[in-house]
C-alpha cells in the first residue's frame, strides 16, 4: 500500500477514534460544542445511543488501522478497501438523514480520497 494511502487512512482513523471518545465518553460535555444542532435537552437522553454510535465509530477506527499494519499488499488493501467503504456509506447515510453537507464532508471525501490513492 502507498504511503500516502496509509497516511490517509491514518487520518481517517484518528477521526473516527475522536468520534469514538466524543459519542461514548464526553457525549454530555464536550459534544453539545460539535453537534449544536442538537437541543441540549436531548444529550442526556441520547447518551446510551451515543455511546453505541461511539462504539462502530471504534470498529471503524480498529479496521483501518489494522489494514495498514498487514504485511500482505493484497490482503491490507482489501481490508482497507472494506472499512473506508463503511466510512464512505456512513457519510453518505449521514447527509441523507440529516441533509448535513458536514457529515458528508468529513467522513466521506477523505475516505473516496483514499481509496482513489489504494488504486494508483
Amino acid at each position: 500500500m502507498l504511503l500516502v494511502s496509509k497516511i490517509i487512512i491514518v487520518i481517517i482513523a484518528i477521526f473516527h477514534l475522536y468520534f469514538l471518545w466524543l459519542e461514548m465518553f464526553a457525549w454530555t460535555t464536550k459534544a453539545k460544542k460539535v453537534f449544536r444542532s442538537l437541543p441540549e435537552d436531548l444529550f442526556e437522553k441520547t447518551k446510551v445511543l451515543a455511546a453505541n454510535q461511539g462504539l462502530y465509530n471504534g470498529f471503524l477506527a480498529t479496521g483501518l488501522i489494522w489494514s495498514i499494519l498487514i504485511s500482505d499488499e493484497d490482503w491490507s488493501k482489501n481490508i482497507a478497501l472494506f472499512f473506508l467503504s463503511c466510512v464512505i456509506i456512513a457519510g453518505i447515510y449521514g447527509y441523507y438523514s440529516t441533509k448535513s453537507k458536514k457529515i458528508f464532508y468529513v467522513q466521506s471525501i477523505p475516505a473516496i480520497v483514499a481509496v482513489i490513492t489504494l488504486f494508483i
